[in-house]
């Protein structure tokens, strides 16, 4: 039996801009927001389509992702991701997922740490 391809533009990016491009407002700005900030945050990681959703790489496993769905954006890390303990935390739990609605500042500045300490 052939295996069935997907057509994707040959730009990867692209094909994870015009994902975002699907997506209502304010997710679709945001969205957008978001890949860039992953971008800036580490310019290596190569954007794809994982699962029918961005995902960011070395051009090896995805560390990265993040999605829309049901009215909400999460954003994630893949086991793949660099993973420590906070420094000071009481527990041993490591994040490894977030859900937002908006984009902020701050929330921007906080993905990028996330993403920079994922890219280890």
């Amino acid at each position: 039996m052939a295996e069935k391809k997907t057509k994707q533009p040959a730009d990867a990016g692209a094909a994870v801009l015009e994902k975002v491009a699907t997506w209502p407002e304010p997710f679709r700005s945001m969205g957008a927001r978001v890949h860039a900030v992953i971008l800036d945050s580490v310019p290596e990681l190569r954007p794809k389509l994982w699962y029918g959703m961005p995902g960011y790489s070395r051009g090896g496993p995805v560390l990265c992702f993040f999605r829309f769905d049901d009215g909400y954006m999460s954003f994630g890390l893949t086991e793949k991701a660099h993973h420590s303990v906070e420094d000071g935390a009481s527990d041993q739990l490591m994040g490894s997922a977030w859900f937002l609605t908006r984009l902020d500042e701050a929330t921007e500045r906080r993905i990028s740490e996330i993403v920079r300490k994922a890219a280890g």
